[in-house]
């Protein structure tokens, strides 16, 4: 498996702390299939929702079993 830097999971969780929101929970959800992503509106791992919004998502994705790229400091991830 390709991986540029630390996994989503453990990167929210540095920035939560940063923030100094320690306590603040989140949840892990894994799609189980195509149809799933396309009646949740999912449109790539990993999303990070912030009241139920992906403030990542382009408008007119698709929605579907993908993998997002970002742009870092460092380059695409």
């Amino acid at each position: 498996m390709w991986r540029c830097g630390p996994p989503a999971t453990e990167q929210l969780r540095g920035v939560l702390d940063e923030l100094g929101l320690h306590d603040t929970m989140f949840t892990i959800r894994t799609m189980a299939d195509q149809a799933e992503a396309e009646r949740l509106g999912f449109t790539g791992s990993p999303a990070i929702l912030v009241d139920g919004q992906d403030p990542f998502t382009e408008p007119g994705r698709v929605a579907g079993l993908t993998c997002r790229v970002y742009r870092t400091p460092d380059g695409l991830a």
